[in-house]
């Protein structure tokens, strides 16, 4: 007799949408989370009595009628989240050095050109071909928009690259890395992404543009609470250690205090490569575990999640990305004497005030050979250890230079900073438990489609994957790739006729 219907592994976004929907259609769901708190990038933590949040800082699609609006309706949490609609001229405004201007991507397609034509009047044809191509590649991923179809539609797009693409809609060299300026959102490196990539998360975007008020982990604390109405339980500081099988299937995991839980089927919401690790099976065969352990994941981060004294710093409703070159796509490339070369800066909504935030999030590249030479150290919050004074001497100074660069956009930003906290590639991998503490998880590539395409299922027939690692990384492509996940246990049609129902009647 198994305990659960359903053993899923990480309570990050893909797990708890797994779990949510799964329960809904009447599966008995057990989630185990290594950490204190659930959600993996959905956590924030409180300093300073100000709320930071580790990693949503905004949301695009969440429009009515939208599909992330559709999957959150029939989720239940869609009334319950607290959001705030960025700036409908400018949600991501686009910054070099040297250049005081500020080039604005906008919410709408046709509010998007307009804006663009103000800095760019002779473009209209390039902005158009490019608007047009952004939504015939979208058109063609059906799960995006929430009907069933086949890899065919996709396949002729997938190997497209994104910066050869956005060269070839304008000779304008402004124009194209205003295009490509928002490449820290997908950790873009110019001869590799697809322009599928660029296209499916920009489109979200630009469809319409949120901010989380007071915090992502609302999302995970309304989908737990869906879980449990259900049935499903979450089990907190409790690290999987091993995934158990006989000659044909997966039928139990085993934790670290040695107890073992049994289920019909399994989800893990980890890397693969963790996955395949956790699994002694001779159905993983060989070469699957040597592309796992293989894949290349994208590059990881250097964030600073920053206190701001009292009414100080405006609250900006757009995010800002800056570049130290004229060229967007080099921020991924620095050297150790140029570091920073790009960075994202996001303005945090909370309730107390729209004329001011109480905190910022600045963001940049990070290698993880960077702080390689502390890897053998590991903190969190449930496994505390401070790491050693070198470190934190080296985050320390870190920062002051990323405040160098940022400080050539804001100039006064030092003298409204309370205090700041650092994350590092270390920080993202205890957390994450990836080995590289990559940002987006396996990096995709167009020259090589295959070998990034991760399959939903494993040779082990009731073991399934989820999460950023499969199909597209942030909250939208982790909760579509969920709906993969779980059409694998549920009817996908049947699940997608529900989703498309409840929004018709609730715009009935």
């Amino acid at each position: 007799m198994n305990d659960y219907d359903v053993v899923i592994i990480g309570s990050g976004l893909g797990g708890l949408v797994c779990g949510a929907i799964l329960g809904m259609n009447g599966y008995k769901v057990c989630i185990l989370e290594k950490n204190r708190q659930p959600g993996g990038c959905l956590q924030t933590y409180a300093r300073d009595k100000t709320i930071i949040d580790t990693g949503v800082h905004y949301i695009g699609a969440l429009g009515e009628g939208q599909v992330l609006n559709k999957i959150f309706s029939y989720l239940g949490i869609m009334d319950d989240l607290k959001l705030k609609q960025m700036d409908r001229d400018c949600f991501d405004a686009i910054c070099f050095a040297g250049d005081n201007k500020e080039y604005s991507l906008a919410q709408g397609y046709g509010n998007f050109k307009a804006q663009l034509l103000k800095d760019f009047p002779g473009e209209e044809t390039g902005i158009d071909k490019y608007c047009t191509t952004i939504k015939d590649i979208c058109s063609r991923f059906p799960l995006y928009n929430l009907r069933n179809g086949t890899y065919e539609e996709k396949e002729s797009v997938l190997g497209m690259d994104a910066a050869t693409f956005i060269a070839s809609v304008t000779e304008d060299k402004k124009l194209q890395q205003v295009l490509a300026g928002n490449n820290l959102l997908y950790a873009g490196v110019a001869d590799q992404t697809p322009l599928y990539i660029h296209a499916l998360i920009t489109n979200s975007f630009i469809e319409s543009a949120w901010k989380c008020v007071d915090g992502g982990s609302q999302i995970a604390r309304l989908l737990v609470k869906r879980i449990t109405e259900h049935g499903g339980i979450l089990r907190r500081n409790t690290k999987v250690t091993a995934i158990g099988t006989d000659d044909m299937h997966a039928t139990h995991v085993v934790l670290e205090n040695g107890e073992t839980i049994a289920a019909t089927h399994f989800i893990s919401n980890l890397h693969p490569a963790q996955t395949v690790a956790l699994t002694e099976s001779p159905l993983l065969r060989q070469v699957y575990r040597k592309r796992m352990a293989g894949a290349e994941n994208t590059v990881s981060t250097f964030l600073m999640n920053i206190v701001m004294k009292k009414d100080t710093f405006p609250y900006l409703n757009h995010n800002v990305y800056y570049h130290e070159h004229t060229n967007a796509w080099e921020g991924v490339d620095y050297t150790d004497d140029n570091w920073p070369l790009t960075y994202a800066l996001f303005a945090n909504a909370h309730s107390k005030s729209d004329e001011y935030t109480d905190s910022l999030t600045i963001m940049t590249y990070m290698r993880y050979e960077d702080v390689a030479r502390w890897e053998d150290t590991f903190n969190t919050d449930t496994q505390s250890n401070e790491r050693c004074e070198d470190y934190q001497t080296y985050k320390q100074q870190k920062a002051e230079r990323l405040l160098d660069v940022v400080e050539k956009k804001f100039p006064n930003i030092r003298e409204c900073i309370q205090s700041y906290y650092v994350a590092t590639p270390l920080t993202y991998r205890d957390y994450q438990g990836t080995t590289d503490g990559s940002m987006y998880g396996i990096a995709k590539d167009y020259r090589n489609t295959f070998r990034s395409f991760i399959a939903t299922r494993t040779r082990i027939p009731n073991l399934y994957l989820a999460g950023q690692n499969l199909n597209l990384h942030g909250i939208l492509g982790v909760t579509i790739s969920s709906l993969t996940t779980c059409g694998e246990l549920i009817d996908i049609n049947m699940l997608l006729e529900k989703i498309n129902n409840t929004h018709d009647k609730k715009t009935t």
